[in-house]
């Protein structure tokens, strides 16, 4: 087989992931209103729906269809595969109990950042960000974090790859000024995000790595940006994740 050929998607198959990243982002929805969204012709997607319920990836409501939830199966056991997971956990529910914010646990695949585990705090605020979410890395505090232990030349396949869309007008969109910012995180420690994802919040987030310095992950707090700020942000709360960040290197090398 050639490369091209390698390279080259199964139509049947991206169709189906196609219908199924719409039911996700759309919500439920008939073979009609698919169809439409998609550019397919209506016989097509419903030949897909069939056999999607039929493997209980899909499931027919009043609305027309919905992600079934097989999928939550998959991804559960997605998220157990990962080491940092289950060695981070018990330090995010700690620091949550401490700081009562919300705290998370962020890692990467195929230059993308994946939220792995959340933990609430008393006065934690609701965000879109939820355990399975996907993001762009350089919108996210635990994303630049992640991004600062990778090489400039990693960084910029990622760049390359995914581009530096903006979430809201603080997002960083140009390269230089992304480079610029990794090299303060390289040298300070911890990452920032203030009001670059979700306006009126902030965040601060640091690289979890493994023995050679390659970054498994990172963790971050996040909060209201009256709350998150001044010496809290860059002081107190930087200071306490990379105590944790430090603890979970240690028990992920032994785990």
């Amino acid at each position: 087989m050639t490369d091209d050929e390698q390279r080259r998607p199964v139509t049947t198959a991206a169709t189906s992931l196609g219908i199924l990243e719409q039911l996700k982002s759309g919500g439920p929805m008939g073979p009609t209103g698919l169809a439409s969204e998609l550019g397919l012709a209506k016989s097509t997607v419903h030949r897909h729906l069939k056999t999607l319920e039929r493997e209980g990836f899909v499931v027919p409501d009043d609305d027309g269809y919905r992600v079934g939830l097989r999928l939550l199966d998959f991804g559960i056991y997605a998220r157990d595969q990962h080491q940092l997971y289950e060695v981070a956990k018990p330090k995010l529910d700690e620091l949550a109990g401490q700081t009562g914010e919300k705290v998370w646990c962020v890692t990467e695949e195929q230059g993308r950042g994946f939220h792995l585990y959340g933990a609430a705090g008393a006065h934690s605020v609701r965000t879109p960000a939820r355990e399975g979410t996907r993001s762009y890395l350089h919108q996210l505090a635990a994303g630049k974090a992640i991004l600062s232990a990778f090489p400039d030349e990693r960084v910029r396949d990622v760049v390359d790859r995914h581009g530096l869309p903006a979430k809201t007008p603080q997002t960083i969109t140009d390269p230089d000024a992304l480079f610029e910012e990794l090299a303060t995180i390289r040298e300070r420690g911890f990452a920032l995000n203030r009001e670059e994802i979700v306006p009126k919040l902030h965040a601060v987030g640091v690289a979890v790595t493994d023995n050679e310095g390659h970054p498994v992950g990172a963790i971050s707090i996040s909060g209201p940006s009256n709350r998150l700020r001044g010496d809290r942000l860059t002081g107190d709360l930087a200071d306490l994740l990379l105590g944790a960040a430090n603890e979970v290197e240690i028990n992920l090398n032994f785990s």
